[in-house]
């Protein structure tokens, strides 16, 4: 009998201690933004929309965060939805913006070479601190150059090709320099 408790206690820790490790990962702008007691200011630079396949447009904005003396510039990017719960928003923090120009001007580098390998999919990505992810994907002879804007929801959006990409994030980038 106690073996029995002892075991259904040590299951029922077992099982609180997972559940803990699988909490929501904040990210920088929700880790920046969460501190109770202080004041926290914010506001937005339009930046162009960007033009998605099929004729969409995400809209894009820089955020600047204040809270007292620090700042943080993140490049926010939304997928508006019918109803506005359902909205899909990266907000990118400079640095990552930094890292992701970097890794898109390497998948660029490496599409040409991946478009000869003559696989029948292959898929090339970088994927940010904060779950962001840009990359393409090559099915037979067509490559799709995409975005996933949030790590834990079905967020992804497709380009007609590269070049949208190339230029949102490389100007937004240049924005957030000019402004700090």
């Amino acid at each position: 009998m106690k073996k029995n408790i002892l075991f259904i206690a040590l299951m029922t820790m077992s099982m609180l201690a997972i559940c803990q490790n699988a909490e929501k990962e904040l990210t920088k702008f929700e880790a920046f933004t969460s501190n109770t007691g202080k004041i926290i200011k914010f506001y937005d630079v339009k930046m162009p929309k960007i033009a998605t396949f099929l004729g969409g447009k995400l809209d894009a904005s820089i955020r600047v965060v204040q809270k007292g003396t620090d700042k943080m510039y993140f490049y926010r990017i939304e997928k508006a939805e019918t109803s506005s719960s359902n909205a899909r928003i990266a907000m990118i923090e400079y640095s990552d913006l930094v890292e992701i120009n970097k890794a898109i001007a390497t998948l660029i580098n490496e599409q040409s070479v991946d478009e000869s390998a003559g696989r029948d999919y292959l898929e090339n990505k970088f994927i940010s601190e904060d779950g962001f992810q840009v990359g393409y994907y090559i099915s037979g002879s067509s490559t799709r150059w995409y975005v996933k804007l949030e790590r834990y929801s079905s967020s992804t959006v497709f380009f007609s090709d590269k070049e949208a990409v190339v230029t949102a994030f490389s100007g937004a980038q240049a924005k957030i320099e000019e402004m700090k």
